[in-house]
């Protein structure tokens, strides 16, 4: 070996605090995105069975909401050019 190498090891400074802040904040980042994408792969089957089950009384009610609402009264046309009157 010739004299001339260096073998020791390069010197790196030590990381500064918002570097390491930086760091183990973008690990929790992709932890929680990774924990994201497997709720969605992965749905819970016993919320969907309750929603399957709730779904049915929700549309027969809904239907009767329309039914029961009664048409608006519309303002005269009148009432209309005299509210355009006073401007």
């Amino acid at each position: 070996m010739s004299p001339d190498l260096d073998l020791s090891p390069p010197e790196v400074p030590e990381p500064t605090l918002l570097e390491s802040l930086l760091r183990y904040g973008l690990f929790l980042g992709a932890i929680f995105q990774l924990i994201c994408i497997l709720a969605i792969i992965i749905p819970s089957s016993k919320g969907y069975e309750q929603q399957e089950e709730s779904e049915p009384n929700d549309s027969k009610s809904a239907d009767q909401n329309k039914k029961s609402k009664a048409p608006v009264p519309q303002i005269r046309p009148k009432l209309k050019k005299e509210s355009k009157k006073k401007r």
